[in-house]
This record gives structure tokens, sequence and C-alpha cells, in this order.
């Protein structure tokens, strides 16, 4: 199972394996009070499709596509997240004060999509968790 949450909020026994999924470090977190697993800079959106969307609903589903058409491009950096998922629930976490509207939001979902549509699913996943680093 894959959740989202904002690094703000503490952590909960159910949170699993989290993974800040953000390019900057959030404003005014102290890094050990984060109480993170992994960042995985990699797989947020990039730094000029971040400064586009500007948090600005209007742009929502534009920068739906586009960070999805980035994901697409680059599964080497979202691969970790479902590898960490074969072993349990992973919680990614996000800075934006809009619960709605972030890309923990799209990658959440691209990936919960990713898992629906694998037909050979978890065993791909299984394999690949063996050959490459954890997250």
């Amino acid at each position: 199972m894959i959740r989202i949450k904002r690094v703000y909020e503490p952590r909960a026994r159910g949170d699993g394996r989290r993974i800040l999924v953000e390019r900057l470090w959030p404003r005014g977190m102290k890094k050990e009070s984060l109480a993170g697993d992994a960042w995985l800079k990699e797989v947020a959106p990039s730094t000029e499709l971040r400064k586009w969307f500007d948090h600005r609903v209007e742009r929502w589903e534009e920068f739906r596509r586009r960070y999805r058409e980035e994901l697409d491009a680059n599964p080497a950096a979202w691969e970790p997240v479902l590898d960490a998922e074969v072993r349990g629930t992973v919680t990614l976490l996000y800075s934006a004060h809009d619960t709605l509207h972030n890309g923990a939001v799209v990658l959440r979902d691209f990936l919960a999509e990713r898992e629906a549509g694998s037909a050979r699913g978890g065993a791909r996943r299984r394999a690949r968790s063996s050959d490459k680093p954890r997250a």
C-alpha cells in the first residue's frame, strides 16, 4: 500500500517506510525531525515543472499530465518505491500545503496504475528488489 502524508505530520505506526519525494528539503524541517527512511529527489517533478506549476490550481491538470510524462520517461526514479512497497506500506512525504494538488498525489496515483496494469505484478518487483539497492 502506498500512502501520502505531509512531512510536518508526526510519524504514525502505520506509516511503514517513509520516503520524502521532494526536490527541495522542506522548509523549517530539521533532518532529525523528519523521521524518514529515504529521500528520492529524482522522483519529484523537475525544477522547471515545479516552478511552472507554482501550486496554482488552475494549472493542476496540465501539471499532472507533464509530471506523468516525466515519470514515464524515468522509471529508475520510481521503481525503488514499488520495490519498497513489496516489503510493506510506503508513505510518500510531501511538503505542500495543498493536500489535493501536489506531486505526491500524482506519484501515488501513477504508481497505483502501474501496479494495477502490470500483468506480471509482484513477481517482477520481487525480482527487481533483489537486484537493486533499496530506497
